[in-house]
């Protein structure tokens, strides 16, 4: 399952910089390619929940066979338009047609593997997924400055298509089901639990967003755009060996506390971006939070699939990502626009506060993540 998906999460993983290099290539404006960006993630971000949904009703197999053809043939057609108000438009649409591909695997864990492997499965994946997510930009930036940076949505519609297809193909997908909702169970939107993750989604993906944005302007406004794909590329290690680290050496400890611990790492490592340029001190930020970033999704995959409603396997993360990447992309194309007018190093800043306040929103709100205690790894 994780290698039938890998394509597609690659692919995911170079959309975003795909859009911003095509963008800035046809426009020669920052602001502007943040602005695409932001929008294919708004668009995406905003369906995801929607997605989840038919995810539950249809099932994993037709909602992929579905989804990803589409997506494959419109990035195609989004590598032949020119002009910045036609460029965004199909940025939007691309977005509204993501196929749900982290949305179908990561529910299908809970009965494809032991109880007791739960946690280094998850591990696993997130590694994959921090591969795809986050080494897809490297990708992206490699072909979009190559000397052929039409071959970039070329391959990012092929390794969707691939990915997507193998993925729905799979045993698993053809069999699963969600589980059932009980009667008296909250909704997502009334649980307690869930409430304090959608508030904190609200401020970690803003300053997500400005960070993703931040580091490809630096680069840019230092006239080393390649650094940003090296930059993506050592955070991507790092955040790899950070989730695998997360399930071997974390697996006594309950999610909630570990979520809790590796938090106030995480807002610390968001620190030395403020201070870097294109070089070693960007580098040894990236790597910091890499690392970090990695360990901390092990804890909170695990920690909401417990105190998630009954009922909301799929459901639950997707109103999760809709939110948080609703706002990652309002934070990237706000960051396109403060890396302009003022600095990308105001974007750092941003990133640092938003992860701070994240931050004190948990620490406030730590009895509603109660029933997160209850852990198959303990």
């Amino acid at each position: 399952m994780i290698m039938a998906a890998f394509p597609a999460r690659l692919a995911y993983g170079m959309v975003g910089l795909d859009l911003y290099f095509k963008v800035h290539d046809d426009t020669h404006s920052i602001a502007l390619a943040g602005i695409a960006a932001g929008v294919n993630g708004i668009f995406a971000s905003v369906s995801t929940g929607i997605r989840a949904s038919v995810i539950e009703r249809i099932g994993n197999m037709r909602a992929l066979r579905f989804f990803v053809p589409g997506y494959a043939v419109m990035l195609l057609a989004v590598d032949m338009c020119h002009g910045a108000t036609l460029l965004i438009i199909a940025a939007g649409v691309l977005g509204l047609t993501a196929p749900p591909i982290n949305l179908s695997v990561r529910p299908m864990w809970k009965t494809a593997v032991p109880e007791e492997q739960y946690r280094a499965t998850v591990a696993i994946d997130t590694a994959s997924l921090n591969i795809g997510v986050i080494l897809g930009p490297v990708f992206a930036t490699t072909l979009s400055l190559s000397s052929h940076p039409s071959s970039a949505l070329i391959a990012t519609s092929f390794f969707c298509l691939s990915g997507g297809i193998s993925l729905s193909l799979l045993e698993f997908t053809k069999k699963w089901k969600p589980d059932k909702k009980e009667e008296g169970s909250p909704s997502i939107f009334r649980s307690p639990g869930m409430q304090l993750l959608i508030a904190e989604a609200v401020l970690i993906g803003f300053g997500t967003g400005t960070n993703q944005i931040g580091i490809p302007a630096i680069s840019s406004l230092h006239n080393m755009p390649r650094f940003a794909g090296l930059a993506f590329g050592i955070g991507a290690t790092l955040s790899i060996l950070g989730s695998l680290m997360a399930g071997v050496f974390g697996k006594h400890v309950l999610p909630v506390k570990g979520f809790r611990v590796i938090y106030l790492f995480w807002f610390l490592t968001t620190i030395p971006f403020i201070f870097s340029n294109p070089g070693w001190s960007l580098l040894l930020a990236s790597s910091l939070f890499g690392f970090i970033s990695g360990a901390e999704q092990v804890f909170y995959l695990e920690m909401l699939e417990f105190i998630r409603p009954p009922g909301s396997a799929v459901t639950a993360l997707g109103w999760i990502w809709t939110i948080e990447g609703s706002f990652t992309a309002i934070g990237q194309s706000f960051g396109g626009y403060v890396s302009e007018r003022q600095s990308p190093h105001t974007a750092f800043f941003i990133t640092t506060v938003m992860f701070g306040l994240g931050l004190a929103v948990i620490h406030l709100g730590r009895s509603r993540l109660k029933p997160g205690y209850s852990s198959v790894s303990s």
